[in-house]
């Protein structure tokens, strides 16, 4: 890459892709040119980057004259049609949506995890995980570089943005239905309150969870319940890792949470675990029950790191771990991660 190499933003105007402008406002200024690009209605806006006003440009081929990394916010559908487009324009793509993560030929990378695969990408393309699984695999990560991870049970809390913007306006009208209400201490009332109009979800998300996200897959799974399985596996190298997840979508506008059960290769030391925890790159180890302290979404909104707590080794297994995990994400779920994986493309000799 050049000293200062080219960077384009496609899907600027978008809900992540406003969270990675002030990510790139706030890191390390290694970037000559910001090119922003969206939909053609979205042409002609001006949004603030690194403290200067940058146009949107229309989605096009001459788009990615000149870019040498380009960042996609958007759709699986957009990504799989312009991406190789990008390539073929020159430009080293980091993609956020689900189109390439699972591509043999497409390195998934998590730069705390795996950053040497980013490397290795025959097709152009880096692929950057779901924002579950990028909440837990931070921590899972290390812990798996010492101990050797052989079974893995998660359940998801995830917070409506995960769903995109349309998420958070639901549980936004419908806490504006129930809030004062004696609503929630009989069945179906809620529902009744809601009505049919319950958003990107299948049930009222206020005063509720919600024990699905994504769509039906085989045998009663969801797809992102085996998106977080399949993620895993290719991340961390364990092709046959046994995993079961369970997602439940909760009324948080933003943080996802997830209880992780993780089986070691032998038996673990909650001791030796949680000073791995602490000294890990992206965690940060929250965990004093005794004083009320973990990790929630309330406080770990708009932060960085990976927060861990609850760390305690599983009733009658010496080789498990129990622990609770917060991060946001919007942030290291989504746009920070592509950051990162962006830096390590920019580094790299020319």
């Amino acid at each position: 890459m050049t000293a200062k190499p080219t960077l384009a933003v496609v899907g600027a105007t978008g809900a992540v892709g406003a969270v990675l402008l002030q990510i790139l406002s706030q890191r390390a200024d290694i970037w000559g040119e910001i090119r922003l690009i969206a939909s053609p209605r979205s042409a002609g806006r001006k949004l603030a980057v690194r403290g200067a006003e940058v146009e949107v440009t229309a989605l096009s081929e001459d788009a990615f004259a000149g870019v040498d990394v380009a960042l996609f916010e958007v759709p699986d559908e957009v990504a799989a049609a312009w991406a190789p487009v990008a390539v073929a324009r020159g430009a080293v793509v980091v993609d956020n949506s689900a189109a390439f993560r699972l591509d043999p030929d497409v390195p998934l990378v998590v730069p705390e995890v795996n950053a040497h695969t980013v490397r290795t990408r025959p097709r152009g393309i880096v692929a950057n995980p779901h924002c579950t699984t990028l909440t837990m695999i931070v921590a899972l990560g290390a812990l798996h570089a010492e101990f050797g991870l052989r079974e893995l049970v998660v359940s998801s809390y995830q917070a409506v943005s995960g769903a995109g913007r349309a998420g958070v306006a639901a549980l936004r009208a419908q806490l504006s239905l129930v809030a004062g209400t004696e609503l929630g201490t009989g069945p179906g009332d809620v529902r009744r309150a809601v009505g049919d109009d319950t958003g990107p979800f299948p049930e009222p998300v206020a005063l509720n969870v919600v024990p699905w996200a994504g769509s039906l897959r085989e045998d009663g799974w969801s797809s992102e319940e085996m998106t977080v399985r399949d993620e895993t596996r290719k991340i961390l190298g364990l092709p046959r890792l046994p995993v079961a997840v369970t997602c439940v979508r909760v009324p948080v506008v933003t943080t996802h949470s997830l209880t992780v059960h993780a089986r070691f290769q032998g038996e673990v030391s909650v001791d030796g675990a949680r000073e791995i925890l602490a000294t890990a790159p992206g965690v940060v180890l929250c965990d004093d029950p005794a004083a009320g302290e973990f990790p929630t979404p309330a406080d770990v909104v708009g932060t960085d790191p990976t927060w861990v707590g609850r760390v305690r080794r599983a009733l009658d297994d010496p080789a498990a771990l129990e622990l609770f995990v917060c991060g946001d994400n919007l942030r290291k779920g989504a746009a920070l991660n592509t950051a990162q994986i962006a830096e390590l493309i920019a580094a790299e000799p020319a």
